[in-house]
């Protein structure tokens, strides 16, 4: 009976080492495909919004309106929706300059709480045939946002844990350089906490 259970416990930690090894792997290899420098040319003050040297011209134009009303004495809140807004969509949907599956666009955007199932859902869904480009030599044709445009702004409320919070709908529509399938219509919720605004909620238009 004793070999027996001797047997059990060393499959128990043969399959606890293998977990860990492959645990390891996963990290190292996530580690490496971010091997490739992204540098960050411009902040916003008082904000954790940053402009990296890959973003598209199209993004630092939006960026800079941003920042252009963060900073200023009195913030349109209703502009500053739109443009994080508008930023969200371009970074997410722009996949060309991103490193690997695990690079996820627009995760400063999303709300705090949510940010690790937004990049866990992201990663196994619209990013997950991105071939990893950390040594700056991947072939492979990925979507570029060319421009977008805000075709709604309304406000509503979003119930979040049994809590309604004031909110900015969002209605947006967007194009790419080249078409290869992915969403051009979505409405994007926002909702704000402390002095900023923060997402919560994407959903696809038809």
């Amino acid at each position: 009976m004793r070999r027996k259970y001797k047997r059990i416990l060393k499959g128990l930690v043969f399959a606890i080492v293998i977990i860990i090894i492959v645990l390891l792997l996963g990290h190292f290899f996530k580690n490496l495909s971010h091997s490739k420098k992204v540098n960050v040319i411009d902040t916003v003050e008082n904000f954790d919004y940053a402009l990296e040297d890959r973003d598209t011209v199209l993004y630092k134009n939006i960026h800079q309106e941003l920042k252009a009303n963060l900073e200023s004495d009195n913030i349109d809140y209703d502009k500053y929706a739109e443009q994080i807004a508008k930023l969200f969509v371009v970074d997410l949907f722009t996949m060309e300059n991103k490193l690997s599956t695990y690079d996820v666009g627009g995760v400063e955007f999303i709300y705090p709480d949510v940010v690790d199932n937004y990049k866990l859902n992201v990663e196994q869904t619209i990013y997950k045939n991105i071939e990893s480009n950390g040594d700056g030599k991947r072939n492979q044709t990925l979507p570029v946002v060319k421009s977008i445009e805000v075709v709604s702004n309304e406000t509503g409320t979003f119930k979040y844990q049994d809590k309604e919070m004031d909110a900015y709908i969002i209605e947006l529509s967007w194009d790419y350089e080249k078409d290869l399938g992915y969403d051009k219509k979505a409405t994007v919720t926002i909702v704000k906490k402390d002095d900023k605004l923060f997402i919560v909620e994407y959903k696809v238009n038809e």
